[in-house]
């Protein structure tokens, strides 16, 4: 017997279940349903990392009536009492970072102890208002503060986005994981790309985010009419009267006729699960930490005084260069398997010290050689993320892959937090140097 407040598809044993589309179609729709929906999530995640100078370099401008006008601008300027050698903001873009992360933490932190109390629709929906009030309001704030509090709401849609997709995927073929990272590799590329190109080509940061409020509405597409939606998840409506959490069975149906049901983990279990998948997550935390210690405490650093391109613009080239070696090594599964997770993390750890000696002592002669160094920074860390997904995915038994791909994604955000707050201390030591 169901409970209240869910329906099937087919509330009636006496009508003809709708036919399901081909099994070539279905399987073609899901796997760009997983990556568009791996692009639109982490989409404005990566624009506000990529407008992280840019959000950081803005000023108000107090009108006659007391009221501020100027909205979010790149300012070819710098602070007129900015002696350093490094030409810093006055914060730190690790301060974007932790805006852009720390919800993101809290949600996946606790997320796999209830989320699956929550229907998959109600969430997505959740995500796609999240992105949406995050670019308007970095669009339209005139204060830093403002610009946080979008930047919140970007770390929001993206944090409970990935933990409820990634937990789907356990519920469609091993193949959608992989198109999956694809995707977030491509929201890296195409998001760094777009704010580049599109500040480059003149257009103001505040009408660049304007543009990308299509974004969400690429997101609501994919989930709610491309993905062919899995039998086996009940589909909650808003007309029921039952409570959410009076309404999860105990078990859930199979995707396969005849395959035992997902029986609802114990809190044991899920202690064991966790433990079990250390060998992968801190690895992958490290390799993160690494990498997002250069991104947002190194990058604004490596500033190269004789180039032609701006500070600013320096900034959003290394960032567009990491996120597309991110993007490569993400849709690299099919070509490039790595089990030994450690390998990357160590890597990662010696491009970090490599690039604090040269921030330190600047012995880098051009900017080419840091434009080389960022892409196989990203290479690196794409290479880490699909790898140690494919891997939990294999090593999972079915009754317990929907918990280990929701609780593995904590790796990556622990490690990018741990990251934002070294980047103050970095920033501040750095930038007391004359």
């Amino acid at each position: 017997m169901e409970p209240e407040g869910w329906q099937r598809l087919s509330d009636s044993e006496d009508e003809e279940p709708p036919a399901p589309p081909p099994a070539c179609t279905t399987c073609w729709r899901n796997l760009a349903g997983f990556w568009l929906l791996g692009l639109c999530n982490n989409f404005a995640y990566v624009v506000m990392l990529s407008a992280a100078h840019d959000i950081l370099s803005q000023q108000g401008a107090l009108d006659i009536n007391g009221t501020t006008q100027t909205p979010l601008v790149t300012h070819p300027s710098r602070n007129s009492s900015n002696t350093s050698r490094y030409d810093c903001n006055p914060i730190s873009t690790g301060a974007v970072l932790l805006a852009d992360i720390l919800p993101t933490l809290l949600i996946k932190f606790s997320a796999p102890f209830y989320i699956h109390r929550v229907p998959y629709g109600p969430r997505v929906a959740l995500c796609i208002l999240c992105a949406w009030g995050s670019f308007l309001l970095v669009a339209f704030s005139t204060t830093v503060g403002t610009s946080i509090v979008g930047v919140v709401l970007a770390s929001v849609s993206s944090g409970l986005g990935e933990i409820s997709f990634l937990a789907l995927t356990a519920f469609y073929s091993s193949e959608v994981v992989s198109c999956w990272s694809s995707g977030t590799g491509g929201a890296g590329l195409l998001g760094a790309l777009s704010y580049l190109g599109l500040t480059q080509a003149g257009l103001s940061p505040r009408h660049t985010l304007l543009l990308m409020l299509t974004l969400p509405l690429a997101m609501l597409f994919s989930y709610y009419l491309l993905l062919v939606p899995p039998p086996a998840v009940p589909q909650w409506r808003w007309g029921d009267s039952a409570v959410l959490h009076d309404a999860l069975p105990t078990a859930r149906q199979p995707l396969i006729a005849g395959a035992p049901a997902k029986q609802e983990l114990t809190l044991q279990a899920k202690g064991r699960i966790v433990k079990g998948l250390l060998k992968y997550l801190l690895p992958l935390a490290l390799v993160y930490f690494a990498e997002y210690f250069i991104n947002q405490g190194l990058f604004e650093l490596l500033y190269f005084r004789d180039s032609a391109l701006t500070h600013a613009q320096q900034y959003r080239w290394y960032q567009m260069l990491y996120q597309a070696g991110v993007f490569v090594s993400r849709s690299s599964l099919h070509c490039v398997r790595i089990r030994h997770i450690w390998v990357l993390a160590l890597l990662q750890c010696l491009n970090m010290l490599f690039l604090l000696a040269a921030v330190y002592f600047m012995f880098l002669p051009s900017i080419y050689l840091v434009f080389a160094l960022v892409l196989y920074e990203g290479l690196l860390g794409g290479a880490g993320y699909v790898n140690t997904f494919h891997n939990i995915r294999l090593e999972s038994p079915p009754e317990e892959q929907e918990f280990a791909m929701g609780v593995g994604c904590v790796a990556d955000t622990l490690g990018i937090s741990l990251a934002g707050a070294a980047a103050f201390p970095a920033h501040d030591y750095f930038c007391r140097l004359p």
